[in-house]
């Protein structure tokens, strides 16, 4: 037996002896990119805890294996941790594929409250999470004046459209999560469909230094981003719960994310908002209530070589319009202008009376990129958007719950675009877009419709390129091609289609005579060129210096070319023209950066002159079935803006820091040699904050706002008839309201609960003085006081 024993021991050993363990692995690291090796690399063998090296070639090699699994996890300085698993049977040869300069492709900002980016020569301003959270309660145009420059036009509070040095509307380009936002943009009563609780990131690309997004940008870019997916196994999410006193209002929003290391991924976000009637330091402003529902959802897989996602976002804004800015005449202006109060003030309340805006904005995008090889990134996007405008005016009897203005925007777009990115000292970009909209009117309105039904194609092409000169010197250009075309069915009356001369110039587009109407068939083309060239320099680690120019492209919109009736929302008389041609833009800019232990400055400077720019200005009155109302045309002339924008930061101590941001800009109609209308007045916010990590990462902020009087403006008053007395009565709604200044203060901490899960508590006092003031660029400056005190409280938990 013991015999036995010992001949089976020996013939197990002389089997684990024989068993061949003599295989080589012999590997070459190289960068995905351009193919280059990577030198001193590091790989671990997993299964005998053992590491090599690569040489200067990136190859390295691994003896004595066995038959079997070989996992190598590959790091460097430089790159992406990689796991690789091989089956190794024989002698082995394999080139491995890294993600090398990794560190170079994310992105890379300066943090003082506001990041500026660097990899760009675009004069570009980045806000974060951090920045965003404070807006939850409030939308894109509020937390957008974090930016030196940019401000807004209003109607009210909660109808908020950013402008980006005095340029709003159609100049403004807005892609959320690369998506172009359309939603009947054209009109000033027409705030972003956007819910700020969805956004993680936002850039601000002042002018049109983003051809990829487009060429019709003249005033610039607004880049929305979700959150970035983390390949890690995890689930995090956050939700906030806020309240204020103004308004009565309460806001929820909670984000929900799943993320695998295998690069699949789930997110979810939701956000419930509501108000009461705000309320201005002397009195309640009637019908100012808003309800926001929104929602979104996505998923996908994303790896470093592949990946895809689908996407979906849903929107409900139900928007009450001061009661006292419905006004049934001039005459109502007039009473309005002169009064130092609302002509209707009642009790508070929660419910929303005509008139009203109620907008569903539906967002459903897939994409999907796959990168190859030595060459670069190929994308793929499909994105389908669907926008529904209810406008609410005040009517009777059986029309009462109508809507006046029913339109229903559906837009389909397809882009692909290609990303060379082997030689990441030349970088070449290029893509191709198309699109296809489909507008309809509803005639079941019973109101002559201020926009007709209309079909538009887009495309367009583009190429950009970045050269890296030297390691202090880039340089930048690209170039774009746009066709538009619009195909519109409307019905003009024939006096005003003799009136405006269209009865000369476009007679051919008449398709049916009625008694009093004409159905005609206007088909506009157009071809847009724009282009952009920029330089970034590195004084040293500290300062650069960023030059750009752009020029710049934009068709008439449909408001400008077809408006004819009467706005309610807006209680005034709208028309456009049909002769309008392009804008076309011509854009320098130059920035200064210096980033110092304890002060940094950004200072902008820029010029745009705008050939055949497009303006709605004030013109006369017009007699309708409802009285005499304000007539409103559409212009084209030509313009120049310029002006600085200033943000600067001091560090007085390590506990205390001091920020100012200051913008100044000016506007001119060149042939007139008058002021623009609608320029934002001189203005600069100064804040201090105390900051202390010890307490709870405690922080206080307080404020300043000084606004100055709009001092250079086209006068564009005109008079009216009293009826009753003949008196001529002067109808004055282009003079600005005087200056003002405002305080705010607000202050948070942070309360770790476990490891994994933290509280943060802010509290923030708007307008602490409870001042009353108007702005300029608040569409019902005329009718009532902007708001007064706001108390906000808010709790983010975050998980």
């Amino acid at each position: 037996m013991k015999s036995i024993i010992i001949g089976l021991v020996i013939a197990v050993s002389s089997f684990s002896y024989s068993q061949n363990c003599t295989y080589i692995f012999l590997g070459e690291l190289k960068d995905f990119h351009d193919g280059t090796p990577i030198e001193s690399a590091t790989i671990y063998q997993k299964e005998n805890d053992r590491y090599s090296f690569s040489d200067l070639n990136g190859k390295f090699k691994i003896e004595n294996l066995c038959a079997g699994t070989l996992t190598l996890v590959i790091s460097h300085a430089n790159c992406e941790t990689k796991t690789v698993s091989f089956e190794i049977n024989s002698d082995t040869f394999k080139t491995i594929l890294i993600e090398h300069h990794i560190e170079e492709l994310k992105e890379v900002s300066v943090t003082a409250h506001i990041d500026k980016k660097e990899t760009t020569t675009a004069q570009e301003t980045v806000l974060k999470a951090n920045t965003l959270k404070k807006y939850s309660a409030l939308n894109l145009g509020d937390a957008l004046k974090e930016v030196s420059g940019v401000s807004s036009i209003n109607t009210g509070n909660s109808i908020v459209k950013p402008m980006i040095n005095g340029m709003h509307s159609s100049r403004l380009l807005i892609l959320n999560n690369n998506v172009r936002l359309q939603d009947q943009e054209w009109g000033i009563e027409h705030a972003p469909n956007i819910d700020i609780n969805s956004a993680d990131q936002i850039s601000v690309i002042k002018g049109s230094g983003a051809l990829a997004f487009g060429g019709d940008a003249v005033g610039g870019v607004i880049v929305i981003n979700p959150s970035r997916i983390i390949r890690r196994d995890t689930l995090y999410g956050r939700t906030i719960i806020g309240g204020q006193s103004n308004g009565r209002g309460y806001n929820i929003s909670s984000t929900l994310n799943k993320s695998y290391k295998s690069g699949w991924f789930a997110n979810i976000q939701g956000s419930l908002k509501q108000n009461g009637d705000f309320k201005a330091p002397e009195y309640n402003l009637t019908n100012t209530g808003l309800k926001s529902q929104a929602f979104t959802v996505s998923a996908g897989k994303k790896k470093f070589e592949s990946g895809f996602e689908v996407y979906y976002s849903y929107l409900n804004n139900e928007i009450g319009i001061l009661g006292a800015s419905h006004i049934g005449s001039t005459f109502d202006l007039v009473r309005a202008i002169n009064s130092d109060e609302p002509n209707l003030i009642r009790d508070f309340s929660y419910n929303i009376n005509a008139p009203k805006q109620d907008i569903t904005h539906h967002l459903v995008k897939a994409s999907y990129y796959k990168r190859f090889q030595k060459f670069g990134k190929v994308n793929l996007q499909y994105d389908y958007q669907n926008n529904q405008r209810f406008e609410f005016d005040v009517r009777i009897g059986e029309t009462r719950n109508i809507p006046a203005i029913d339109l229903k925007l559906q837009t389909h777009t397809l882009l692909a675009d290609v990303n060379l990115d082997a030689d990441l000292d030349r970088k070449i970009n290029f893509g191709i877009m198309g699109r296809f909209q489909d507008n309809f009117a509803n005639p079941a309105t019973e109101v002559r419709r201020l926009i007709p039904d209309y079909e538009k194609y887009d495309f367009g092409a583009y190429t950009t390129t970045e050269w890296q000169i030297s390691e202090d010197l880039i340089v930048d250009a690209g170039i774009r091609y746009d066709f538009n075309s619009i195909d519109a069915k409307k019905f003009y009356l024939k006096s005003r289609w003799e009136e405006r001369g269209y009865d000369m110039d476009f007679s051919d587009i008449i398709i049916e005579e009625l008694p009093t109407q004409l159905l005609t068939n206007p088909i506009f083309n157009y071809h847009n060129i724009s282009a952009s060239a920029g330089v970034k320099y590195n004084f040293n680690d500290r300062s650069y210096i960023i030059a750009n120019y752009a020029l710049s492209s934009r068709p008439p919109n449909v408001s400008e070319l077809f408006s004819d009736g009467l706005h309610h929302s807006a209680a005034r008389f709208e028309l456009g023209d049909l002769r309008f041609d392009k804008e076309i833009a011509n854009r320098v800019s130059a920035s200064y950066a210096y980033n110092g232990t304890t002060f940094n400055l950004l200072t902008e400077v820029f010029y745009n002159n705008i050939k055949d720019y497009m303006y709605l200005r004030p013109f006369d009155f017009i007699l309708t079935n409802r009285g005499p109302f304000p007539l409103w045309q559409y212009q084209q002339t030509n313009a120049q803006l310029f002006g600085v924008d200033v943000t600067a930061t001091y560090d007085v101590s390590n506990a205390l820091q001091w920020q100012n941001k200051t913008a100044f800009i000016k506007g001119y109609d060149l042939k007139t040699d008058l002021p623009l209308i609608d320029m934002p007045s001189f203005n600069t916010t100064n804040q201090i904050t105390y900051s202390n990590e010890a307490w709870y990462n405690f922080s206080a902020r307080l404020k300043s706002d000084l606004v100055f009087e709009q001092n250079e403006f086209p006068d564009f008053n005109f008079e009216i008839e009293d009826e009753l007395t003949g008196d001529m009565i002067l109808v004055d709604i282009s003079t600005p309201p005087p200056a003002y200044h405002l305080l705010h203060f607000s202050s948070e901490a942070t309360f770790e609960i476990n490891k994994k899960t933290n509280l943060n508590v802010a509290i923030a006092v708007n307008n602490i003085f409870n001042t009353s003031y108007r702005n300029y660029l608040n569409r019902l400056r005329y009718y009532a006081d902007d708001l007064g005190r706001n108390i906000t409280l808010q709790l983010q938990l975050n998980y």
